[in-house]
C-alpha cells in the first residue's frame, strides 16, 4: 500500500491489522487465543461506549485512528517525483535521483527531507488542533502517514529525534508535538527514540510572518546537542521529526547541530510541509 491508497475508512492498514487477529490466535496456545478473545470483545465494548469516528468529519467508521473515504481524498498527498534532497514534487520523472532548482541554489544542511502532505485544506486543519486544541486522536495516523511517507529513510535511520520546543513555550503547550510523532514512529519502526538528544539554546520568537532570510536569522545556533547525547549521534543516521516545514530553516539549524555533532546523516521527516516557500 502506498501513502494516498484508500478504502472504505482511509486506511487499509489497520483493517489488515485488525483482521490479523483471528489468524493468528489459531496459530496460539490456549492462554494466547483465551487472551486474544478477550481482548476482541474488549474492543467490541469500547466501541460501543466509544464508537469509531472519523477524524475529519465524525463520520462513524468502522474502525479507529482513521479517515472517512471523503476526508482522505481531501489530503494533498506528497508524491513522488520528488526533489531528492528538499521532497518538494518535481513536474516529470527521469528515472532517477532529481534535485529541485531551489535544493541546487540554497542546498540545505540536512540530507533529505520528506513530507506527508502540503500543509493546507483538511491537514492543515488537523496539525492545528493537534497541536493548539490538544486534540491527540489523530496522533496514530498520524504516525502510521509518516512511516509510509518514505520507509526506506525509516529503516536506514539508526535513531529518532525530535525537534526540541523552548522552555518556555513547553511549559505553555504541555506538550511538544514533535516528540509526539517521533515516539509514533519510534513505536511502529522500532527505532531508538532520542528525546532529549537536542535542545533548545534559546528560545527564539515565532517563525509565522517572516521571510527565509529572517526566519534563518531566527533559529541560527538555536540549537545544540546534549554532550550526553554525542555517543549516541556520532556516525549515526539520524531521523529528525517535525510537524511542518515551510522553508527549512529550523530543519537545517537543528541539522547543523546534529552534524556538529558528529552525525554522518540526517534527514527529515514531516507531517506537511509549505511548497511554495521551498520551492
Amino acid at each position: 500500500m502506498t501513502l494516498g491508497d484508500t478504502n472504505t475508512n482511509g486506511d487499509a492498514a489497520q483493517s489488515a491489522d485488525v483482521g490479523d487477529d483471528d489468524n493468528a490466535a489459531a496459530q496460539q496456545s490456549p492462554l494466547r487465543r483465551a487472551q486474544s478473545r478477550l481482548l476482541r470483545t474488549w474492543r467490541g465494548a469500547l466501541d460501543v461506549v466509544l464508537p469509531p469516528l472519523c477524524l475529519g468529519c465524525q463520520t462513524r467508521l468502522s474502525d479507529h485512528d482513521a479517515l472517512c473515504s471523503e476526508c482522505w481524498r481531501a489530503i494533498d498527498f506528497i508524491r513522488p517525483p520528488l526533489c531528492d534532497r528538499l521532497g518538494i514534487p518535481m513536474p516529470y520523472d527521469i528515472g532517477g535521483p532529481m534535485i529541485s532548482a531551489a535544493a541546487a541554489a540554497h542546498p540545505p544542511v540536512f540530507d533529505h527531507a520528506r513530507a506527508v502532505g502540503r500543509y493546507d485544506g483538511l491537514l492543515r486543519q488537523l496539525i492545528h488542533d493537534f497541536k493548539f486544541r490538544d486534540s491527540h486522536n489523530a496522533r496514530r495516523l498520524f504516525g502510521r502517514w509518516l512511516c509510509q511517507a518514505d520507509p526506506q529513510m525509516v529503516s536506514e535511520a539508526d535513531a529518532i529525534v525530535p525537534v526540541p520546543l523552548a522552555r518556555l513555550r513547553l511549559l505553555a503547550r504541555r506538550f511538544n508535538q514533535a516528540q509526539m510523532l517521533a515516539a509514533e514512529i519510534s513505536h511502529i519502526a522500532r527505532k531508538p527514540l532520542l528525546p532529549l538528544a537536542l535542545k533548545r539554546t534559546r528560545a527564539t520568537p515565532h517563525q509565522i510572518g517572516l521571510s527565509r532570510p529572517q526566519r534563518e536569522r531566527n533559529v541560527a545556533g538555536a540549537f545544540a546537542v546534549s554532550p550526553g547525547a554525542v555517543p549516541q549521534i556520532a556516525g549515526k543516521s539520524i531521523l529528525l521529526v517535525d510537524d511542518v516545514m515551510t522553508t527549512g530553516a529550523t530543519a537545517s539549524a537543528a541539522a547543523k547541530a546534529l552534524k556538529a555533532a558528529g552525525a554522518g546523516r540526517v534527514d527529515v521527516l514531516v507531517l506537511a510541509m509549505v511548497t511554495d516557500t521551498l520551492a
